[in-house]
Protein backbone atom coordinates (compact mmCIF):
# COMPACT_ATOMS: atom_id res chain seq x y z
CA UNK A 1 0.00 0.00 0.00
CA UNK A 2 1.79 3.59 -0.76
CA UNK A 3 1.00 6.35 1.85
CA UNK A 4 -0.12 9.70 0.23
CA UNK A 5 2.95 11.20 1.15
CA UNK A 6 5.03 9.18 -0.80
CA UNK A 7 2.52 8.89 -3.75
CA UNK A 8 2.80 13.25 -3.45
CA UNK A 9 6.59 12.32 -3.84
CA UNK A 10 6.47 9.66 -6.39
CA UNK A 11 4.29 12.24 -8.29
CA UNK A 12 7.04 15.52 -7.79
CA UNK A 13 9.40 12.85 -8.80
CA UNK A 14 8.43 12.03 -12.36
CA UNK A 15 7.26 16.03 -12.93
CA UNK A 16 11.51 16.48 -11.83
CA UNK A 17 12.14 13.61 -14.12
CA UNK A 18 9.78 14.43 -17.36
CA UNK A 19 10.31 17.40 -18.47
CA UNK A 20 10.66 19.01 -22.26
CA UNK A 21 13.89 19.62 -24.15
CA UNK A 22 14.74 21.27 -27.09
CA UNK A 23 17.64 19.21 -29.04
CA UNK A 24 19.82 16.58 -27.63
CA UNK A 25 19.65 16.69 -23.71
CA UNK A 26 23.86 16.97 -23.14
CA UNK A 27 24.97 19.89 -26.00
CA UNK A 28 21.95 21.23 -24.06
CA UNK A 29 22.77 21.18 -20.82
CA UNK A 30 26.64 22.25 -21.77
CA UNK A 31 24.55 25.58 -23.68
CA UNK A 32 22.59 26.02 -20.22
CA UNK A 33 25.85 26.09 -17.81
CA UNK A 34 27.35 28.44 -20.70
CA UNK A 35 24.54 30.73 -20.22
CA UNK A 36 24.45 30.73 -16.28
CA UNK A 37 28.47 31.74 -16.47
CA UNK A 38 27.35 34.38 -18.57
CA UNK A 39 24.58 35.70 -16.97
CA UNK A 40 26.82 36.19 -13.80
CA UNK A 41 29.49 37.74 -16.19
CA UNK A 42 27.08 40.36 -17.44
CA UNK A 43 28.84 40.37 -20.52
CA UNK A 44 29.26 38.11 -23.66
CA UNK A 45 32.72 36.55 -22.59
CA UNK A 46 35.37 36.75 -24.48
CA UNK A 47 37.00 33.31 -24.25
CA UNK A 48 35.08 30.32 -22.73
CA UNK A 49 37.30 27.64 -21.57
CA UNK A 50 34.98 24.20 -20.76
CA UNK A 51 36.14 20.78 -19.03
CA UNK A 52 33.82 18.30 -19.83
CA UNK A 53 33.30 14.41 -19.02
CA UNK A 54 34.20 11.63 -21.10
CA UNK A 55 30.00 11.24 -21.54
CA UNK A 56 29.13 14.43 -22.34
CA UNK A 57 31.82 14.60 -25.26
CA UNK A 58 30.41 11.03 -26.36
CA UNK A 59 26.92 12.74 -26.45
CA UNK A 60 27.74 16.10 -27.58
CA UNK A 61 29.69 15.02 -30.95
CA UNK A 62 27.68 14.21 -33.71
CA UNK A 63 24.50 15.21 -32.69
CA UNK A 64 22.44 18.20 -35.12
CA UNK A 65 21.67 21.16 -32.66
CA UNK A 66 18.38 22.77 -33.55
CA UNK A 67 17.99 25.69 -35.35
CA UNK A 68 20.92 25.79 -36.30
CA UNK A 69 21.52 23.28 -39.47
CA UNK A 70 25.29 22.24 -37.36
CA UNK A 71 26.20 19.68 -35.44
CA UNK A 72 28.07 19.17 -32.44
CA UNK A 73 29.38 21.28 -28.85
CA UNK A 74 30.89 24.49 -30.51
CA UNK A 75 27.53 26.02 -31.81
CA UNK A 76 25.41 25.51 -28.89
CA UNK A 77 28.41 26.91 -26.42
CA UNK A 78 28.21 29.88 -28.22
CA UNK A 79 24.12 30.12 -28.72
CA UNK A 80 24.45 29.65 -25.04
CA UNK A 81 26.59 32.89 -24.56
CA UNK A 82 25.02 34.53 -27.18
CA UNK A 83 21.22 34.36 -26.68
CA UNK A 84 20.69 31.61 -23.80
CA UNK A 85 18.74 32.11 -20.93
CA UNK A 86 19.39 29.68 -17.95
CA UNK A 87 15.51 30.04 -16.74
CA UNK A 88 14.66 27.95 -19.74
CA UNK A 89 16.27 24.78 -18.43
CA UNK A 90 16.96 22.70 -21.60
CA UNK A 91 15.02 24.20 -23.75
CA UNK A 92 17.92 27.17 -22.90
CA UNK A 93 17.92 28.12 -26.72
CA UNK A 94 14.51 28.13 -27.76
CA UNK A 95 14.85 31.55 -28.89
CA UNK A 96 17.19 30.99 -31.56
CA UNK A 97 17.46 32.58 -34.92
CA UNK A 98 19.37 32.98 -38.14
CA UNK A 99 20.58 36.03 -37.02
CA UNK A 100 21.94 34.52 -33.88
CA UNK A 101 23.44 31.53 -35.49
CA UNK A 102 25.33 33.90 -37.87
CA UNK A 103 26.85 36.09 -34.71
CA UNK A 104 27.42 32.14 -33.16
CA UNK A 105 29.33 31.02 -36.58
CA UNK A 106 31.50 34.14 -35.91
CA UNK A 107 31.94 33.74 -32.36
CA UNK A 108 33.43 30.22 -32.98
CA UNK A 109 35.48 31.36 -36.23
CA UNK A 110 37.29 33.72 -33.70
CA UNK A 111 38.08 30.78 -31.80
CA UNK A 112 36.89 31.89 -28.13
CA UNK A 113 35.77 28.16 -27.69
CA UNK A 114 38.31 26.13 -25.35
CA UNK A 115 37.16 22.50 -24.58
CA UNK A 116 39.24 20.13 -22.81
CA UNK A 117 38.57 16.31 -21.33
CA UNK A 118 37.71 16.58 -17.72
CA UNK A 119 39.55 13.93 -15.38
CA UNK A 120 36.93 12.68 -13.21
CA UNK A 121 35.26 9.87 -12.49
CA UNK A 122 31.85 11.85 -12.93
CA UNK A 123 30.11 10.72 -15.86
CA UNK A 124 28.14 13.60 -15.82
CA UNK A 125 29.91 16.98 -15.57
CA UNK A 126 30.27 20.23 -16.94
CA UNK A 127 32.49 22.95 -16.17
CA UNK A 128 32.19 26.15 -17.72
CA UNK A 129 34.92 29.46 -16.88
CA UNK A 130 34.24 32.33 -18.73
CA UNK A 131 36.48 35.98 -19.39
CA UNK A 132 35.56 39.24 -20.44
CA UNK A 133 38.50 41.64 -19.60
CA UNK A 134 39.03 41.20 -16.25
CA UNK A 135 36.33 39.83 -14.69
CA UNK A 136 35.73 35.83 -14.87
CA UNK A 137 32.64 33.26 -13.84
CA UNK A 138 32.45 29.38 -13.31
CA UNK A 139 29.66 27.41 -13.57
CA UNK A 140 29.56 23.40 -13.11
CA UNK A 141 26.68 21.36 -13.66
CA UNK A 142 27.26 17.61 -12.34
CA UNK A 143 25.14 14.46 -11.88
CA UNK A 144 22.11 15.81 -13.56
CA UNK A 145 21.32 17.68 -16.54
CA UNK A 146 20.49 20.97 -15.01
CA UNK A 147 21.82 20.44 -11.42
CA UNK A 148 24.11 23.36 -10.76
CA UNK A 149 26.95 22.87 -8.15
CA UNK A 150 29.41 25.57 -8.59
CA UNK A 151 29.03 29.10 -8.88
CA UNK A 152 31.78 31.63 -8.58
CA UNK A 153 31.13 35.61 -10.23
CA UNK A 154 34.51 37.28 -9.71
CA UNK A 155 36.15 35.50 -7.44
CA UNK A 156 33.38 35.51 -4.98
CA UNK A 157 31.69 31.81 -4.51
CA UNK A 158 27.99 31.90 -4.94
CA UNK A 159 27.03 28.21 -4.58
CA UNK A 160 29.13 25.34 -3.77
CA UNK A 161 27.41 21.83 -3.18
CA UNK A 162 29.81 18.48 -2.30
CA UNK A 163 30.26 16.44 -5.26
CA UNK A 164 29.55 13.29 -3.97
CA UNK A 165 26.11 14.28 -2.46
CA UNK A 166 23.76 11.21 -3.97
CA UNK A 167 21.09 11.78 -6.46
CA UNK A 168 18.84 10.48 -4.17
CA UNK A 169 19.82 13.76 -2.07
CA UNK A 170 19.92 15.91 -4.57
CA UNK A 171 16.47 15.04 -5.56
CA UNK A 172 14.88 13.25 -2.71
CA UNK A 173 13.95 10.98 -4.69
CA UNK A 174 11.65 8.00 -2.90
CA UNK A 175 13.01 4.45 -2.89
CA UNK A 176 11.33 2.81 -5.57
CA UNK A 177 10.90 -1.13 -6.51
CA UNK A 178 8.99 -2.50 -9.75
CA UNK A 179 6.61 -3.53 -7.64
CA UNK A 180 6.00 0.20 -6.02
CA UNK A 181 6.10 1.18 -9.80
CA UNK A 182 2.88 -1.08 -10.51
CA UNK A 183 1.10 0.14 -7.42
CA UNK A 184 1.51 3.39 -7.80
CA UNK A 185 0.28 3.52 -11.24
CA UNK A 186 -2.49 1.27 -10.90
CA UNK A 187 -3.70 2.72 -7.81
CA UNK A 188 -3.41 6.47 -8.14
CA UNK A 189 -6.82 8.51 -8.70
CA UNK A 190 -6.48 8.73 -12.28
CA UNK A 191 -6.56 12.45 -12.05
CA UNK A 192 -3.67 12.95 -9.97
CA UNK A 193 -1.69 11.16 -13.63
CA UNK A 194 -3.26 13.09 -15.97
CA UNK A 195 -0.15 15.40 -16.04
CA UNK A 196 1.62 12.45 -17.83
CA UNK A 197 -0.68 12.87 -20.95
CA UNK A 198 1.72 16.27 -22.15
CA UNK A 199 4.23 13.25 -22.79
CA UNK A 200 2.35 11.89 -25.70
CA UNK A 201 1.28 15.18 -27.18
CA UNK A 202 5.00 16.61 -26.97
CA UNK A 203 6.14 13.31 -28.64
CA UNK A 204 3.44 12.92 -30.48
CA UNK A 205 3.98 16.41 -32.41
CA UNK A 206 7.64 15.60 -32.68
CA UNK A 207 6.93 11.88 -34.77
CA UNK A 208 4.13 13.41 -36.65
CA UNK A 209 6.23 16.49 -38.07
CA UNK A 210 9.12 14.26 -38.42
CA UNK A 211 7.07 11.99 -40.62
CA UNK A 212 6.25 14.48 -43.47
CA UNK A 213 10.16 15.82 -43.44
CA UNK A 214 13.13 14.29 -43.85
CA UNK A 215 15.11 13.95 -41.07
CA UNK A 216 18.17 12.34 -40.69
CA UNK A 217 18.31 8.44 -42.09
CA UNK A 218 14.45 8.97 -41.98
CA UNK A 219 14.05 5.81 -40.08
CA UNK A 220 10.56 6.51 -39.09
CA UNK A 221 9.20 7.91 -42.83
CA UNK A 222 10.90 4.35 -44.58
CA UNK A 223 9.02 2.29 -42.36
CA UNK A 224 5.59 3.89 -42.57
CA UNK A 225 6.22 4.10 -46.54
CA UNK A 226 8.16 1.12 -47.54
CA UNK A 227 8.36 -1.51 -44.40
CA UNK A 228 5.16 -2.27 -44.19
CA UNK A 229 6.06 -4.35 -47.43
CA UNK A 230 7.82 -6.82 -45.09
CA UNK A 231 6.76 -5.50 -42.11
CA UNK A 232 2.79 -5.41 -42.58
CA UNK A 233 0.19 -1.99 -42.09
CA UNK A 234 -0.50 -3.29 -38.21
CA UNK A 235 0.35 -2.15 -34.84
CA UNK A 236 3.66 -3.35 -34.60
CA UNK A 237 4.65 -1.30 -37.58
CA UNK A 238 3.15 1.77 -36.46
CA UNK A 239 4.63 1.59 -33.50
CA UNK A 240 8.29 1.44 -35.01
CA UNK A 241 7.56 4.24 -37.55
CA UNK A 242 6.12 6.29 -35.03
CA UNK A 243 8.54 5.86 -32.29
CA UNK A 244 11.71 6.03 -34.80
CA UNK A 245 10.51 9.17 -36.39
CA UNK A 246 10.22 11.38 -33.24
CA UNK A 247 14.11 10.29 -32.65
CA UNK A 248 15.16 10.90 -36.21
CA UNK A 249 13.70 14.54 -36.01
CA UNK A 250 15.07 15.39 -32.27
CA UNK A 251 18.73 13.85 -33.08
CA UNK A 252 18.81 16.30 -36.67
CA UNK A 253 17.91 19.20 -34.39
CA UNK A 254 14.69 19.73 -35.19
CA UNK A 255 13.85 22.71 -33.21
CA UNK A 256 10.52 21.13 -31.76
CA UNK A 257 10.55 20.02 -27.96
CA UNK A 258 10.09 16.15 -26.46
CA UNK A 259 9.00 15.21 -23.09
CA UNK A 260 12.57 13.88 -21.91
CA UNK A 261 12.97 11.21 -18.93
CA UNK A 262 15.80 11.04 -16.88
CA UNK A 263 17.70 13.84 -18.95
CA UNK A 264 17.13 11.81 -22.12
CA UNK A 265 14.78 12.97 -25.14
CA UNK A 266 15.00 9.56 -26.93
CA UNK A 267 14.42 8.07 -23.52
CA UNK A 268 11.29 10.20 -23.18
CA UNK A 269 10.48 9.08 -26.82
CA UNK A 270 10.99 5.45 -26.42
CA UNK A 271 8.69 5.63 -22.72
CA UNK A 272 5.97 7.11 -24.75
CA UNK A 273 5.42 6.74 -28.50
CA UNK A 274 4.87 2.96 -28.02
CA UNK A 275 2.36 3.37 -25.54
CA UNK A 276 0.56 6.28 -27.82
CA UNK A 277 0.24 3.77 -30.80
CA UNK A 278 -0.76 0.71 -29.06
CA UNK A 279 -2.99 2.31 -26.44
CA UNK A 280 -5.08 4.13 -30.06
CA UNK A 281 -5.03 0.92 -32.26
CA UNK A 282 -6.17 -1.22 -29.32
CA UNK A 283 -8.59 1.01 -28.06
CA UNK A 284 -7.85 1.15 -24.81
CA UNK A 285 -9.51 3.48 -22.40
CA UNK A 286 -8.21 6.94 -21.74
CA UNK A 287 -7.76 5.62 -17.72
CA UNK A 288 -6.07 2.39 -19.50
CA UNK A 289 -3.64 4.82 -21.22
CA UNK A 290 -2.69 7.16 -18.84
CA UNK A 291 -1.72 4.46 -16.71
CA UNK A 292 0.59 2.72 -18.72
CA UNK A 293 2.32 5.81 -19.54
CA UNK A 294 2.81 6.59 -16.05
CA UNK A 295 4.15 2.93 -15.65
CA UNK A 296 6.28 3.04 -18.73
CA UNK A 297 7.83 6.37 -17.33
CA UNK A 298 8.39 5.57 -14.13
CA UNK A 299 9.99 2.49 -14.64
CA UNK A 300 12.61 4.23 -16.74
CA UNK A 301 13.15 6.74 -13.49
CA UNK A 302 13.45 3.06 -11.68
CA UNK A 303 15.76 1.96 -13.42
CA UNK A 304 18.01 4.83 -13.98
CA UNK A 305 17.96 5.65 -10.22
CA UNK A 306 21.02 2.66 -9.93
CA UNK A 307 22.55 3.35 -13.62
CA UNK A 308 22.94 6.85 -13.44
CA UNK A 309 21.92 9.42 -16.00
CA UNK A 310 25.01 8.80 -18.07
CA UNK A 311 26.64 5.51 -18.94
CA UNK A 312 27.81 2.66 -21.99
CA UNK A 313 24.79 1.48 -21.69
CA UNK A 314 22.42 2.31 -24.15
CA UNK A 315 18.85 4.52 -22.75
CA UNK A 316 16.64 3.09 -25.51
CA UNK A 317 17.35 -0.65 -23.53
CA UNK A 318 16.10 1.13 -20.42
CA UNK A 319 13.54 3.43 -21.79
CA UNK A 320 12.25 0.15 -24.23
CA UNK A 321 12.07 -1.84 -21.03
CA UNK A 322 9.55 0.38 -19.49
CA UNK A 323 6.94 0.75 -22.82
CA UNK A 324 7.21 -3.22 -22.04
CA UNK A 325 5.06 -3.15 -19.77
CA UNK A 326 3.11 -0.01 -20.33
CA UNK A 327 2.10 -2.24 -23.53
CA UNK A 328 2.02 -5.19 -21.46
CA UNK A 329 -0.29 -3.73 -19.20
CA UNK A 330 -2.11 -2.70 -22.23
CA UNK A 331 -2.54 -6.34 -23.19
CA UNK A 332 -4.82 -7.08 -19.88
CA UNK A 333 -1.04 -8.09 -18.25
CA UNK A 334 -0.98 -8.12 -14.50
CA UNK A 335 1.98 -7.45 -12.45
CA UNK A 336 3.60 -10.87 -12.72
CA UNK A 337 3.36 -10.60 -16.73
CA UNK A 338 4.80 -7.14 -16.09
CA UNK A 339 8.15 -8.72 -13.90
CA UNK A 340 7.74 -11.32 -17.18
CA UNK A 341 8.26 -8.61 -19.86
CA UNK A 342 11.12 -6.82 -17.89
CA UNK A 343 12.79 -10.03 -17.59
CA UNK A 344 12.63 -10.66 -21.47
CA UNK A 345 14.06 -7.30 -22.02
CA UNK A 346 17.46 -7.75 -19.79
CA UNK A 347 17.81 -11.08 -21.34
CA UNK A 348 17.69 -9.82 -24.92
CA UNK A 349 18.87 -6.43 -25.41
CA UNK A 350 20.81 -6.12 -22.13
CA UNK A 351 24.42 -5.23 -23.87
CA UNK A 352 23.27 -2.44 -26.27
CA UNK A 353 26.66 0.13 -25.64
CA UNK A 354 26.16 3.80 -26.34
CA UNK A 355 28.04 5.36 -28.70
CA UNK A 356 26.83 8.96 -28.44
CA UNK A 357 24.00 11.09 -29.75
CA UNK A 358 23.53 11.19 -33.64
CA UNK A 359 21.35 10.40 -36.34
CA UNK A 360 22.10 6.80 -35.72
CA UNK A 361 20.20 6.78 -32.47
CA UNK A 362 16.85 6.03 -34.68
CA UNK A 363 18.57 2.58 -35.19
CA UNK A 364 18.81 1.42 -31.67
CA UNK A 365 15.52 3.15 -30.82
CA UNK A 366 13.68 0.91 -33.34
CA UNK A 367 15.46 -2.17 -32.14
CA UNK A 368 14.55 -1.27 -28.52
CA UNK A 369 10.83 -0.80 -29.36
CA UNK A 370 10.99 -3.90 -31.61
CA UNK A 371 11.83 -5.86 -28.89
CA UNK A 372 9.86 -4.12 -25.93
CA UNK A 373 7.07 -5.76 -28.10
CA UNK A 374 8.31 -9.08 -28.52
CA UNK A 375 8.83 -8.85 -24.70
CA UNK A 376 5.44 -7.95 -23.86
CA UNK A 377 3.73 -10.72 -26.11
CA UNK A 378 5.67 -13.41 -24.84
CA UNK A 379 5.30 -12.31 -21.43
CA UNK A 380 1.16 -12.63 -21.95
CA UNK A 381 1.91 -16.05 -23.24
CA UNK A 382 3.70 -16.87 -19.95
CA UNK A 383 7.31 -17.68 -21.62
CA UNK A 384 10.27 -15.48 -19.50
CA UNK A 385 13.79 -15.86 -19.33
CA UNK A 386 13.84 -18.27 -16.37
CA UNK A 387 17.07 -17.45 -13.64
CA UNK A 388 19.16 -20.13 -15.27
CA UNK A 389 19.51 -18.11 -18.11
CA UNK A 390 22.19 -15.38 -18.33
CA UNK A 391 22.02 -12.13 -16.03
CA UNK A 392 18.35 -12.84 -14.89
CA UNK A 393 17.64 -13.45 -11.58
CA UNK A 394 14.55 -14.74 -9.87
CA UNK A 395 13.83 -11.78 -8.59
CA UNK A 396 12.74 -9.16 -10.91
CA UNK A 397 14.73 -5.97 -8.79
CA UNK A 398 17.64 -8.14 -8.61
CA UNK A 399 17.93 -8.70 -12.32
CA UNK A 400 17.11 -5.55 -12.87
CA UNK A 401 20.25 -4.74 -10.72
CA UNK A 402 21.90 -6.80 -12.41
CA UNK A 403 21.33 -4.87 -15.76
CA UNK A 404 22.28 -1.69 -13.88
CA UNK A 405 25.40 -3.18 -12.24
CA UNK A 406 26.93 -4.32 -15.66
CA UNK A 407 25.82 -0.41 -17.36
CA UNK A 408 27.06 1.38 -14.83
CA UNK A 409 30.53 -0.39 -13.18
CA UNK A 410 30.71 -3.35 -15.99
CA UNK A 411 31.05 -1.06 -18.91
CA UNK A 412 33.21 1.43 -17.58
CA UNK A 413 36.40 0.96 -19.46
CA UNK A 414 33.78 1.07 -23.46
CA UNK A 415 32.88 4.70 -22.51
CA UNK A 416 36.74 5.32 -22.57
CA UNK A 417 37.55 2.89 -25.19
CA UNK A 418 34.58 4.60 -27.82
CA UNK A 419 35.53 8.12 -26.99
CA UNK A 420 38.77 7.20 -27.92
CA UNK A 421 37.60 5.93 -31.52
CA UNK A 422 35.11 8.92 -31.86
CA UNK A 423 38.07 11.28 -31.44
CA UNK A 424 40.62 9.26 -33.75
CA UNK A 425 38.24 8.61 -36.71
Amino acid sequence: MITLSERNAIINLIKQEVIPAIGCTEPMAVALCVSKATELLEHTPQKIELFLSANILKNAMGVGIPGTGMVGLPIAIALGALIGKSEYQLEVIKECTDSAVEQAKQFIEEKRIDIKLKNTSEKLFIEVHCRYDNKTSIAIIAQTHTNFIYLENDGKVLLNTPLNTTQEEINNQPELTLQKVYNFATTTPIDELRFILQSAELNSNASKHSLKQHYGHEVGRIISENGVTILGNNIYTAILAETSAACDARMAGAMIPVMSNSGSGNQGISATMPIVVFARENNNTEEQYIRALTMSHLTVIYIKQSLGRLSALCGCVVAATGSSCGITYLMGGTYQHICAAVKNMIGNISGMLCDGAKPSCAFKVTSGVSSAVLSAILAMSNKCASPYEGIVDYDVDKTIRNLTSIGKDGMDNIDKLVLNIMTNK
